[in-house]
């Protein structure tokens, strides 16, 4: 099947084979446009793979090799021995493929993935990263999960809040598989960015956390590592309501 090839133009399945050939290396603009260029790169990013024809055209074999990432994110993990670390596991199988933005802010298949098919500059997606994440570990653990699926930083706080599993301080405790909300320095009750435990180190956690940068910006475009301090943020306890 066909899925598309030169002169198509500003079609959905355009984009997205625009967009995951920039995620492969290959420079060109998402524009929906499937021009020279397009072809082009097309032709490139065939003649890599052994089994696929360098003709420029996007059909299954083809589309399947672009989208071969989200297929690694999402491999099935053995059962570890707590939830909490297989929420680490889930979010280090993410990492291990760069999931990050593509044609502009909070733009992309991985943006898409993590916000339930929106993406666009509305969608910052730290807390749909974070939603996803658990829900599949939650799903491969075998349990309930305790929280509903958000793309809000503040949603996500209120349910912990509920759950009775909110906490801040230096003396909160978390632990891998937990979860971390940046407070806003001028309102305690706006929580601006968030991020999966994945240790703890004295007085500060490390993280795997989405739509930031090396720099820890609640606005960025990947997903990465970081290490933040425990004291000014509040957390969300998975780890207090068993199995972790």
């Amino acid at each position: 099947m066909i899925y598309c090839k030169r002169g198509d133009l500003d079609s959905q399945i355009v984009r997205e084979v625009q967009e995951w050939l920039c995620l492969h290396g290959l420079r060109l603009s998402p524009d929906g446009d499937f021009g020279e260029i397009t072809e082009r790169a097309v032709k490139e990013f065939q003649a890599g793979y052994p089994g696929l024809v360098a003709e420029g055209i996007v059909q299954e074999d083809t589309l399947e090799r672009l989208r071969h990432p989200l297929k690694v994110a999402d491999l099935p993990l053995a059962r570890q021995t707590s939830l909490g670390n297989q929420v680490v596991m889930r979010a280090k199988q993410h990492l291990k493929v760069h999931p990050r933005e593509v044609g502009g802010q909070n733009k992309g298949p991985w943006v898409r993935l993590y916000c339930q098919g929106h993406d666009g500059t509305p969608w910052a997606w730290c807390a749909g990263f974070v939603s996803y994440i658990v829900a599949s570990a939650c799903r491969e653990f075998g349990v309930r999960n305790p929280l509903k699926y958000t793309m809000s930083c503040d949603n996500l706080a209120d349910q912990a809040q509920r759950l009775g599993i909110l906490a801040n301080g230096p003396e909160t405790g978390p632990r891998p598989g937990d979860i971390f909300l940046n407070v806003s320095p001028r309102n305690k009750r706006d929580w601006v960015h968030t991020g999966i435990v994945t240790g703890v180190d004295g007085g500060e956690v490390r993280t795997i956390e989405g739509n930031t940068n090396d720099d820890g910006s609640r606005e960025g475009y990947e997903v990465c590592t970081r290490r933040r301090a425990i004291a000014p943020r509040d957390f969300v306890l998975l780890s207090k309501l068993g199995g972790s």
